[in-house]
């Protein structure tokens, strides 16, 4: 998994690894969550996507738009 930069400095997000379909963002608790075309959107996982590259603004879009969209 790759280091989330968090530029903002107060992001739950540590780390996170994406393919082509889907997203897994490691959170300070440690538990990793995967979000995927499927559960979560493919507008939705693009994004997180390039939020995750800059280094910001990637937890408040997941707890805006994709909070419990995660694989199951």
């Amino acid at each position: 998994m790759k280091y989330y930069a968090n530029l903002g400095g107060n992001s739950n997000v540590v780390s996170y690894e994406y393919g082509d379909t889907s997203i897994t963002v490691q959170f300070s608790s440690g538990v990793p969550y995967t979000y995927s075309y499927e559960s979560a959107g493919m507008a939705n996982v693009e994004t997180m996507k390039k939020l995750a590259d800059v280094g910001q603004g990637l937890n408040a879009f997941i707890k805006r738009n994709v909070n419990n969209l995660y694989v199951k």
